[in-house]
């Protein structure tokens, strides 16, 4: 990546598009999976109406929480590689002799 306030090419840009696309759709899947599993019982089972908006309303603030954490975390882990310099994410390759030699 550039400096700061530099300017990004567009590989750069294309992924940052990408790592904020799959921050977002995994935190949504993580957040409808959770959301599913707490407030599930409540459309599955006769409860009363307070056990049911309690568990909905818990659901709910589960999700949310859970959606921002996920994108959070995802984000801040792709700065970091990115920071760490695009030589560092490159991984080894064995076997390749110097072109000097």
């Amino acid at each position: 990546m550039t400096t700061y306030g530099g300017r990004r090419d567009q590989a750069e840009r294309d992924a940052i598009t990408v790592e904020i696309g799959y921050a977002l759709c995994s935190a949504a899947f993580a957040a409808a999976v959770l959301f599913g599993a707490v407030a599930g019982p409540a459309f599955a089972f006769d409860l009363s109406a307070g056990a049911r908006s309690t568990l909905v309303g818990a659901g709910a603030t589960a999700a949310g929480v859970v959606f921002v954490a996920r994108v959070v975390s995802v984000l801040v882990r792709f700065g970091r590689r990115k920071a760490a310099g695009d030589e560092a994410a490159q991984p080894s390759q064995p076997g390749r002799t110097n072109p000097d030699s």
